[in-house]
């Protein structure tokens, strides 16, 4: 799919949910919305290049904070967000990653069964 057509069918997609929760009071809203955008890039300079290009095209500030470097508009509840994961964050996640599985939290009981009981 090209950048074109992706864009045309996501746009399109945001609209019809936005006409199928309005069609459908009875489904529940989540309390907020967000699309995210990540560019790609083999570097921080380039990822923050162009979030730098698209705050510019949003009229949004940049701001950096855990390890991510972005640029975001809202419109009420919905947010846009271009968001860089720097090489420092990626790093990090990675490791804490690594131990993934090699501890195993004491069970919980289940609510259902203690109360049944």
């Amino acid at each position: 799919m090209t950048n074109d057509n992706h864009r045309s069918t996501l746009i399109a997609g945001l609209r019809a949910l936005a006409d199928f929760l309005d069609a459908n009071p009875a489904i529940p809203v989540p309390r907020s919305v967000y699309a995210l955008h990540f560019p790609h890039g083999a570097t921080d300079a380039e990822m923050c290049a162009e979030v730098d290009h698209i705050a510019e095209l949003l009229g949004a500030p940049t701001s950096q904070e855990f390890g991510h470097y972005g640029a975001a508009v809202r419109f009420g509840p919905v947010e846009y967000k271009a968001v860089a994961i720097l090489a420092a964050r990626r790093a990090q996640y990675e490791a804490d990653r690594s131990y993934e599985g090699c501890i195993q939290p004491d069970p919980v009981p289940d609510e259902n069964v203690a109360q049944a009981a």
